[in-house]
């Protein structure tokens, strides 16, 4: 429920990044045979099909593969792009708003969500500024050990776990910090997520994260592609992505010449409260008026609509 009123606020109502792909009980009772039978005849074909193989196989294999394929009709389906301009913000949802905390209660919630982040426009790459930007926030909340979750889990005990990502793909990109927070705990987590935010943002980070950064994920490498699913996937994005084997070495070759300059310049850039949406979900009834005397506006929001 958080994460798709965290969409809602994110993107607008009338955009499909705003909404669930699984659809919504209203949208999803109007679907009738027919309309899949439409979808099936437009879309599934051989034109353009990738098929991509890990395991233990033959040629034999794969000529039955090819077989199947060669049965499938050609078709050339015209999948309309998506527009720049992502859907209208519905109002209250302006992206200057001002300590506004959008929330969705749920009484006796024994816990608060938090999604509190927003669009960055950065769109998948492999070396550019949004891998880049993945390295950065490694030490405020990639990290088991991240500053984050170190401060909300390890020392406060008010949750299982706290991360911040940035999120991409070909259309868009998000940064968000999540986490379930016990519900008294909430008002005192806001605080101290936002002042790590802050401090990140304004101070960032000193030599030995980076130094810590560089030596986790150059590791973690050795463990990236060990099972048939990770090479499935790994096979998968090249294909997609059009990207050379080399990739990963090159990525490698990024993440080597970082430096605290170039972390700190990008925390600046990329980790700015100022443009956070606060989404919370839970019992927020219990600490909605902590949260005006902190100066917060509540927008009220239904994940159903």
């Amino acid at each position: 429920m958080a994460s798709e009123a965290y969409d809602k606020v994110l993107y607008g109502y009338e955009s499909v990044l705003g909404n669930p792909s699984g659809g919504r009980e209203a949208t999803v009772k109007n679907i009738e045979l027919a309309d899949i039978q439409k979808y099936y005849d437009a879309y599934v074909g051989a034109n353009d099909l990738q098929v991509v193989l890990v395991g233990d196989y033959d040629k034999n294999d794969i000529a039955q593969i090819k077989n199947v394929i060669k049965k499938l009709p050609a078709k050339n389906p015209q999948i309309a792009k998506m527009p720049h301009q992502l859907g209208k913000v519905p109002a209250g949802f302006s992206s200057n708003d001002d300590k506004v905390i959008y929330a969705m209660n749920i009484p006796k919630a024994a816990q608060t969500e938090f999604r509190i982040g927003y669009n960055t426009g950065l769109m998948y790459d492999t070396k550019g500024e949004y891998y880049q930007s993945g390295l950065m926030n490694y030490p405020l909340g990639g990290a088991f050990n991240s500053r984050i979750n170190l401060n909300l889990r390890e020392d406060k005990g008010w949750t299982y776990g706290a991360r911040s990502f940035f999120s991409g793909d070909d259309y868009s990109g998000a940064y968000t910090f999540s986490s379930g927070i016990k519900a008294d705990a909430s008002v005192d987590a806001l605080k101290e997520v936002m002042k790590e935010l802050t401090n990140y943002n304004t101070k960032g980070v000193d030599e030995d994260e980076v130094k810590f950064m560089k030596s986790a994920l150059s590791q973690s490498d050795a463990r990236k592609y060990e099972t048939a699913f990770q090479k499935l996937g790994f096979l998968s994005n090249m294909l997609n992505r059009d990207l050379d084997v080399t990739y990963v070495d090159e990525q490698n070759a990024v993440l080597k010449k970082m430096t605290v300059a170039d972390m700190n310049k990008m925390a600046k850039k990329w980790i700015d409260p100022k443009k956070m949406k606060i989404v919370m979900v839970g019992d927020v009834s219990k600490y909605e008026d902590e949260l005006k005397k902190l100066g917060y506006k509540i927008v009220m929001v239904d994940s159903n609509e």
